[in-house]
């Protein structure tokens, strides 16, 4: 048994997972820069190889599906402390047997990736919904986001979608990454804070035209903290301009 440390990368989880199988098997997977050493077991420093990752990913699809396939890499962006361990427990379970790993919705391992699978969906339908953007100098269109699992990428599909013609930023702040797209072609790339070119004229203005409208339009008797709670969280607000946000 053998504790494997991997770059934080998907090829190099699935480069453990193949060390699993052709190697020692695995007693846990981390993060290089999150493992905390174990005296009773043996570590090893896993080297990403896009061939045993390129075997492993060909294997899944072919041999569980592409459904779970989706469902790994879901699991994957989430910030679950455990999720490589349930990836690799789900993908054993999977090879042995086949697509109806999907359907085994009692089974304790397959519960494990569906309830991040639910919450990982959940955080991008909010993100879908909450995104605001502004024009920054240069006319391209800017957001910023803080969620709790690296979802940004599955914004992608939506966003490049209803914004065709238009050269748009989603900026996950929190992990210094972004969502750079521009007529569908879209990839992801570092993006640090103090990168992030000046607002328009226009676009502070209207920041606070829409920031008056939506202090003035509501009904003081009738404000309701705790239902506003449940469709906006508190912790998606930063970000609203309605809610006070700034970047």
């Amino acid at each position: 048994m053998m504790d494997y440390l991997y770059d934080g990368t998907f090829e190099g989880l699935l480069t453990c997972v193949h060390m699993h199988y052709y190697n020692d098997r695995a007693d846990g997977i981390f993060t290089e820069d999150s493992y905390q050493m174990n005296l009773l077991g043996g570590f090893c420093q896993v080297e990403t190889d896009r061939d045993k990752a390129d075997t492993v990913y060909r294997a899944v699809e072919e041999k569980i599906g592409h459904f779970a396939l989706r469902c790994v890499y879901k699991v994957f962006l989430s910030s679950a402390a455990d999720k490589e361990m349930r990836i690799l427990k789900y993908l054993v379970m999977g090879f042995k047997v086949g697509p109806k790993i999907n359907l085994m919705h009692g089974n304790d391992v397959v519960i494990g990736v569906q309830e991040i699978v639910h919450k990982i969906g959940r955080e991008t339908e909010r993100m879908v919904q909450f995104v605001r953007f502004s024009e920054l100098e240069g006319g391209v269109l800017y957001a910023q986001i803080e969620p709790d699992h690296d979802v940004t990428e599955l914004l992608a599909g939506h966003f490049t979608d209803r914004y065709k013609n238009e050269r748009i930023i989603i900026h996950d702040v929190s992990r210094n990454k972004a969502l750079f797209a521009f007529r569908k072609e879209w990839y992801i790339a570092d993006m640090h804070i103090d990168e992030i070119p000046d607002f328009t004229d226009d676009e502070r203005e209207y920041r606070r035209l829409w920031k008056n409208y939506f202090d003035n339009i509501a009904i003081k008797q009738r404000i309701n903290p705790n239902c506003q709670r449940n469709f906006v969280p508190m912790r998606y607000r930063k970000h609203l301009v309605e809610f006070g946000g700034e970047m």
